[in-house]
């Protein structure tokens, strides 16, 4: 091996660590700085070659070179590409703008969402610049006025309904625009890297009430005919398919829409272990790939001609990864299917090329192409899953001595079998397979996800098959000959029902608490240790690796002490409130559709991150920014006890029967005592408003104290002032801003009774009843109060053994893509 082949796995790694150090970046620097660093690497990468061949020296100012060429290439494309931010002064400006729709619209029951192209912007007449894409909605129902609050036509007006739309359509519409900003929790999803990844700097919705300016279609163009076609055939699909949930399924695996799939079934999917399954994902491609080559390579070799042209092998090669390529742009184009693509082309170019390499080096290879493509994949779950998986195959299969998989065109080594050795051989082959990748990446699952399936061995072994060689191949036929949806339909019916029988079965899955990245680093190695082709003697030694990632515990507060956490829900209110061995949720966030609510996407989550076991989920009262997402906490939490002020018909009592909330309840937990102080048992036979029921919550160990006021108004708050047996308790460290800081809440003469040192408001980033309102912001500033909010903390967590500090999500993983809010 030469001199340089020993410096290039080096100098792989380098840069992939490079570009890994320049994602923990809190700010950018200036594009000039990152083009002096990189000058700097290239004349330390020629330095090197001047030193001694067999120098280590030579080795670590390569690496460094080269990590230093990757920091600054990342940096620059950063820093290059955040300067089409959205200005903060278009931020609420009702915006006209003409662009062409540049994607696949996506449908949903409160209107429709689209990218959208932009040719040209105007502000009241004058022209202003927008970043290239945006990421919009048209809602169907009430949205707010563009009056000023107080005036005539202020509050909500109702929006002309949503028009046909399609992706190359040119159209004018006004917009009211925002820079990304989503919630930031522990655990959570970064919404705000997935816009930057996919290119889009700012979001916001189209203004069709009957004060703007009519939408107009233009014009039918000619761009993004592949999101064109993708839009016509999702829509025949619908169109043919009756079932929309059997529909959704087939959308997602012939277009990729997987938004189309119901939440229901995307519960099973995830249950089993099978999700991946269900979008275009690497599998699918990968499998697409070998039939496209097995299909070109056949053909090929019915022509002399051809084979002396080109050989055969390097045609089904190149034919097969062109035909998974058009597959991949065809179904949208995913990051997933991006990687894949990038990892076949690597390999295929390798085969192609007669080069025989090691395969650590082949798989370092692939990852570095995929990482100088699309640096920030590194922050990806699916990455590590993907290349994780594949690098443990090559470590455990004993044949892995070869330098790259088998020709594309062949299919495995069974192929000179007859057909039932064949199928023999194939079925050992993937129980083989499934059984390395299902142990494995287990302690990975874990650590990304805090919840793996213990049936997913099994349910992939059937679904897998089932889903990439019967339905899939269906479904896309189905694009030419569309009677063959209804036979994928029923497909999909088989499998579901055979997901949910095994969704059924007793500890289908198992959640622990995320461990820190190091438990999910031995916890995989220990799983490949436990499979190499080893003495059992040295396989058993990746036990105790394994054991951190499952009996990790997340800290919680000494016996005498609470915790709360305040989860980042947008416009709603969701708190985790923790004791030494207890758990209590108030309120559960807001509904945000059909088909997403804070309970699905935060609250649930966050408690599976944290192994709670909630004992009471207490709903303030029955408004939907309070309640939405209490069905998804009650179904994960089947224990815990509901306490609200909701009516008896309300549609949650059908789920678990509530206790109401009475002042003068109370009851302790480890030191810790929890009383409610609002509202009194002659409310609920009186006309009360919904905000005036708000169960006001007081937790206290005896020296600091947190009160959770829900949405009371100023009459309840001078009710609780008026009472002496209240009074006396409304003092608090910690005081969440009752009515999310409401005007018509957060009273002078509450406060000063309460005499915070911390308020918090839970509220969505520009929500559109403009809370915290300035003048009760302003209130708790004349009082010295310390007052901090949803969209610039993120969720926000107070302990009572620390209690004049509050950490804020936003703060601890600040990264430079996270919009900064002025």
């Amino acid at each position: 091996m030469t001199a340089y082949a020993r410096l290039a796995p080096l100098a792989l790694l380098a840069w992939i660590v490079g570009s890994a150090a320049q994602l923990q970046q809190t700010e950018l620097a200036t594009p000039g700085t990152y083009v002096l660093m990189g000058v700097l690497a290239l004349g330390g990468l020629l330095a090197s070659l001047r030193l001694s061949s067999d120098s280590v020296v030579r080795s670590m100012v390569c690496m460094l070179a080269t990590a230093t060429l990757a920091y600054g290439l990342t940096g620059l494309r950063s820093a290059t590409y955040s300067q089409n931010a959205l200005e903060s002064g278009l931020e609420g400006q009702d915006v006209v703008v003409r662009g062409v729709v540049a994607s696949m619209v996506q449908y949903n029951e409160s209107g429709l969402r689209f990218r959208l192209d932009v040719s040209s912007a105007t502000l009241a007449g004058a022209p202003v610049k927008l970043p290239p894409r945006l990421y919009l909605s048209w809602y169907a129902g009430p949205v707010a006025s563009t009056a000023p609050a107080g005036a005539s036509g202020a509050g909500l007006v109702l929006q002309r309904a949503p028009m046909s739309m399609h992706a190359g359509d040119d159209w004018q519409l006004a917009v009211r625009l925002k820079s990304p900003h989503g919630g930031s929790n522990p655990h959570g999803f970064d919404y705000e890297l997935w816009l930057w990844e996919q290119g889009i700097q700012a979001t916001g919705y189209v203004r069709a009430g009957p004060r703007d300016p009519p939408p107009q279609r233009l014009d039918a163009t000619w761009q993004h005919p592949i999101e064109q076609i993708r839009q016509r055939v999702r829509d025949a699909v619908f169109e043919r398919i009756a079932d929309r949930k059997m529909a959704g399924v087939i959308a997602a695996l012939v277009v990729g829409d997987q938004g189309a799939i119901d939440r229901a079934d995307w519960d099973v999917f995830r249950a089993t272990g099978v999700a991946h399954l269900m979008s275009i994902s690497g599998l699918h491609i990968t499998m697409f790939a070998w039939a496209a080559a097995l299909l070109v390579g056949f053909l090929w070799r019915r022509s002399g001609p051809l084979c002396l042209a080109v050989p055969a092998p390097v045609a089904a090669i190149v034919g097969g990864l062109a035909l998974a390529s058009a597959y991949a742009i065809f179904s949208g184009w995913g990051i997933p299917a991006q990687r894949t693509i990038l990892m076949l082309a690597t390999v295929g170019l390798l085969r192609c090329s007669g080069k025989t390499w090691p395969w650590p080096i082949v798989w370092l290879l692939a990852c570095w192409v995929v990482v100088l493509a699309d640096p920030w994949a590194l922050l990806q779950a699916g990455f590590w899953l993907s290349f994780v998986a594949v690098g443990v195959l090559f470590a455990t299969d004993p044949a892995s001595h070869t330098s790259v998989p088998p020709d594309l065109d062949k299919p495995p080594t069974a192929q000179r079998h007859r057909p039932v050795g064949w199928l023999w051989l194939h079925t050992q082959t993937l129980w083989r397979e499934q059984w390395v990748i299902s142990l494995t990446l287990a302690p990975l699952t874990l650590l990304l996800f805090g919840q793996v399936s213990l049936v997913g061995l099994v349910a992939n072994l059937v679904a897998i098959p089932w889903v990439t060689l019967v339905v899939t191949p269906m479904a896309m036929a189905g694009a030419f000959i569309p009677s063959l949806w209804q036979a994928a339909s029923a497909g999909v019916q088989v499998m579901i029902t055979a997901l949910q029988w095994f969704a059924n079965w007793p500890l289908a899955t198992i959640s622990v608490a995320q461990a820190p990245i190091w438990a999910g680093v031995a916890g995989v190695l220990g799983g490949i240790l436990l499979l190499l082709p080893s003495p059992w003697h040295l396989r058993l030694m990746g036990l105790p690796l394994i054991l951190p990632v499952l009996l990790w515990q997340s800290p919680r507060p000494p016996p005498g002490h609470f915790e709360l956490l305040m989860a980042d829900v947008g416009q709603g209110n969701a708190v985790l409130v923790r004791t030494a061995s207890h758990a209590l949720v108030y309120d559960s966030g807001p509904r945000f559709s059909r088909e997403s609510d804070a309970g699905h996407r935060v609250v649930v989550p966050l408690l599976r991150a944290l192994d709670v076991h909630v004992d009471s989920l207490v709903l303030s009262h029955r408004d939907a920014d309070h309640t939405g997402g209490a069905a998804a906490i009650l179904a994960m939490q089947p224990n815990a006890r509901l306490v609200s002020s909701i009516e008896a018909s309300h549609e949650l009592q059908t789920l678990r029967k509530s206790a109401r909330c009475m002042a003068g309840q109370r009851w302790s937990w480890d030191g810790v005592d929890f009383e409610f102080l609002h509202p009194e048992a002659a409310d609920y036979d009186s006309a009360v408003k919904s905000n005036g029921m708000s169960c006001v919550l007081r937790i206290s160990n005896g020296q600091q104290t947190a009160l959770l006021a829900g949405d009371i108004e100023e009459a309840q708050e001078r009710r609780l002032l008026s009472a002496p047996e209240t009074q006396s308790k409304l003092k608090a460290n910690l005081l969440l801003v009752p009515h999310h800081g409401s005007k018509t809440s957060s009273s002078a003469a509450f406060l000063d009774a309460v005499q915070p040192r911390i308020g918090f408001v839970q509220s969505g980033y520009r929500n559109r009843f403009g809370h915290p309102a300035s003048l009760v912001a302003q209130r708790y500033r004349d009082r010295g109060i310390q007052l901090d909010d949803s969209p610039h903390c993120g969720a926000a967590t107070w302990h009572s053994n620390a209690p004049d500090a509050l950490r804020c999500e936003r703060d601890e993983r600040r990264r430079y893509w996270h919009h900064r809010m002025r």
